[in-house]
Formats: C-alpha cells, sequence, structure tokens
C-alpha cells in the first residue's frame, strides 16, 4: 500500500525537472498523474509511459482559458482532483539596466497568475476531496544575493504570500496549502544550455553558499513534496519547507 493510492494528483510543469522527479515519487506510492505540459510533448509522452496510470494535458497555465479546459479533460480521463502541485514555472536573470517589459510580464503571467487559474479551476474538486495543495516558491522569495533575480523573486514572494492567504481562504473547506522553496536545483531550466565546464563551475559557486556544501537534485525537492502530501504532514497549513542546503548568502530565513 502507497501513501497515495487511488488519488488523482495535477502536476503543473509535470514533464521535466522538478515536476517530473515529483510525478514518479508520487506515482511510486500510487498515484495516477495528470502531467500537464506547455510545449515538450514529447518528454510529457516518454513520462507517461514510464507512469502506469497516468494521462498528459498540453495546457499553457498563464491562459485561464486553457487551464479551465485542461481540468475538463482530466475530469473526463482520471476524474476528480485530490492534489494540486503547482510546479510549473519559468525566469529570466535580468538586472535593472536590462529591464524587459514581456520577460517580467511573462514571470508573473506563469509564477503568479498560473497558480492562481490552477487553484481556482481546482477548487471544486478539492473541496469535495479534502485535498492539498503544494506551491513551488524558491528561496530567491526569502531574500537571497543571487545576482539579477529581483523581478523573479518578487514573483515567487507572491507564492510565498499565495500560500499564506489560501490556508486562511481554504480552512473551513478542510484543503492544507503549504509551500516548498527550493535552492538552486539541477534541471534543465537552470542548466539546460550550459557546457559540461559551465555547469561544474555552476555547481562549485553554489556549493560554496550553503552550509551542506551540496549541490541541490530534483529527488530532494521531491521527497518534500511526498512529506506534504501525506498524512505525515495533516498539522502543516500556511508553511514553506526552505530546501536550499542551508544558504549562507540571504537576508533572512525567517518567514
Amino acid at each position: 500500500m502507497g501513501e497515495l493510492d487511488n488519488k488523482i494528483v495535477l502536476i503543473t510543469g509535470g514533464s521535466r525537472g522538478l515536476g517530473r522527479a515529483i510525478a514518479k515519487k508520487f506515482h511510486s506510492e500510487g498515484a495516477r498523474i495528470a502531467i500537464n505540459y506547455n510545449s515538450n510533448e514529447k518528454a510529457a509522452e516518454e513520462l507517461k509511459s514510464e507512469l502506469s496510470g497516468s494521462e498528459i494535458f498540453k495546457a499553457d497555465i498563464s491562459n485561464h482559458d486553457e487551464v479551465r479546459n485542461m481540468i475538463d479533460n482530466i475530469h473526463k480521463k482520471l476524474g476528480t482532483i485530490d492534489i494540486l502541485v503547482n510546479n510549473a514555472g519559468m525566469w529570466h536573470l535580468l538586472s535593472w539596466d536590462e529591464f524587459d517589459d514581456k520577460k517580467v510580464e511573462q514571470m508573473f503571467n506563469v509564477n503568479i497568475l498560473g497558480q492562481i487559474f490552477a487553484v481556482k479551476e481546482c477548487l471544486n474538486d478539492l473541496r469535495k476531496s479534502r485535498g492539498i495543495i503544494i506551491n513551488m516558491a524558491s528561496n530567491a522569495g526569502i531574500g537571497t544575493a543571487a545576482k539579477n533575480t529581483t523581478f523573479y523573486s518578487i514573483t515567487k514572494a507572491g507564492v510565498i504570500m499565495l500560500t499564506k492567504r489560501l490556508a486562511f481562504d481554504l480552512m473551513d473547506d478542510g484543503i492544507r496549502v503549504n509551500a516548498i522553496a527550493p535552492g538552486w536545483i539541477e534541471t534543465d531550466m537552470t542548466v539546460g544550455n550550459k557546457t559540461g565546464d559551465e555547469i561544474k563551475n555552476l555547481e562549485n559557486s553554489f556549493i560554496s553558499r550553503t552550509t551542506l556544501k551540496m549541490f541541490g537534485k530534483p529527488e530532494y525537492i521531491a521527497d518534500a513534496a511526498m512529506f506534504l502530501a501525506s498524512e505525515r504532514s495533516k498539522y502543516m497549513n500556511g508553511q514553506v519547507i526552505v530546501a536550499d542546503g542551508g544558504r549562507i548568502d540571504n537576508l533572512t530565513h525567517s518567514l
């Protein structure tokens, strides 16, 4: 018996990176996964082939109509959603001198509005199942010193506040809402276009900024997500798990 037997889980941005690792972890505990993707159908199909009983669903989460249609299709293929993992996100490194309206708007639309749209359209299901929401934030939203992350960090700070407000807003529905704030994790979003030497230099740079002297792996975040999706976290609501190796270049780790 798995901890998530017969649960239907929607993972936005579920075909790659953190989403892929979370999908595999949850499936190993008995869940059926609704794998959301936007552009990489090949990766989504490959993951679906590994996770029996799961389905893929194309949608741009920053488009409310597409999210609404995706939820309708999930109902037809899988049923009522028990757990929402708001994982999809994106980033652009921008200094103030490089400010780009479109890139900043894209980060706000995906990282904040995308999570809001997913919650809105899953809400009826989650009320029925007294379900769980897990929002993917970032330690950037808490106050790291990483250069050129100001606008990205603002969006992730918004995710943290969204998590806390949802815990209040949905408390009478029995829906638990928590977040994870990862540090630097090795995914295609963070290292996808870099050479082997560039990745090694990046790893060394970030390892030097952690008390644990470790570089993050997607599986570490999947383990945290599994905890929040399970009964083991039933006394937690509106909280943020910071999984960043113990970063030392933060203004504060307090929330």
